[in-house]
């Protein structure tokens, strides 16, 4: 018999981000830029051609694809202190989804050949893309094993704790970015309905509340606790 407690009876691995990304745009680099991205904003599009990666400094970016027959898929919500993008570096040369700003972002562009050298160059930097990007790995084997295994409602929590950067000490937690239940079901693979009927019920027991945004309270972890 197949179980998922053990793996949520400790807080899931994370790897501290420690990039100073405006040290980094501010050296020498033509292949550098800062942009400031309004929410709702495409930073990208699927099928667009891969040139740079980007890191995200503020704000928050929802990383979506779209099917054959017109179906969108929500894969990630990111945060500040991730990367996105970096399928160019594994020779990608379109985008294999869409990019979208879910509030006011501040986006650093860096061109693929610029990061590829510096990458080779500042061994502190390439450590630690190398710890984003296995950190990235082990969410996305965590989210395939809680679509296969878990209940819509312990998905539905377990993807509210992340966005609230449940278990990232070194960012504040609890206030997530305005995000839509629409987005939410895309994201836990189920209905808006059952979305707003966990939401009710969450807010009844007093797991999240809305007061000038969402406030996530870390007792949600109960849910993805019990069997």
């Amino acid at each position: 018999m197949v179980t998922t407690k053990k793996r949520y009876s400790k807080k899931a691995p994370r790897i501290k981000i420690d990039f100073d990304a405006k040290a980094f745009l501010d050296s020498a680099g033509i292949g550098r830029k800062v942009e400031q991205v309004k929410k709702a904003e495409v930073i990208y599009s699927q099928g667009e051609t891969a040139r740079s990666v980007m890191y995200l400094n503020d704000g928050g970016v929802k990383l979506s694809v779209v099917n054959g027959a017109g179906k969108e898929a929500v894969v990630a919500i990111l945060g500040p202190g991730d990367f996105f993008g970096e399928g160019c570096l594994a020779g990608q040369t379109i985008r294999m989804g869409t990019a979208t700003a879910v509030t006011g972002s501040t986006i650093h562009v860096i061109e693929k050949s610029e990061m590829l050298k510096v990458l080779h160059e500042q061994h502190v930097l390439s450590d630690q893309f190398i710890a984003f990007m296995l950190a990235r790995n082990i969410r996305i084997e965590e989210d395939l094993i809680d679509q296969l295994f878990n209940s819509s409602e312990k998905r539905l929590a377990r993807t509210l704790l992340l966005l609230a950067r449940y278990g990232k000490e070194d960012q504040p937690h609890g206030l997530i970015p305005q995000i839509s239940q629409e987005t939410l079901a895309e994201m836990v693979g189920t209905t808006r309905p059952r979305v707003n009927f966990f939401m009710n019920k969450f807010k009844k027991l007093g797991f999240i509340k809305y007061d000038n945004g969402l406030h996530i309270n870390t007792s949600l972890l109960s849910v993805v606790l019990h069997d």
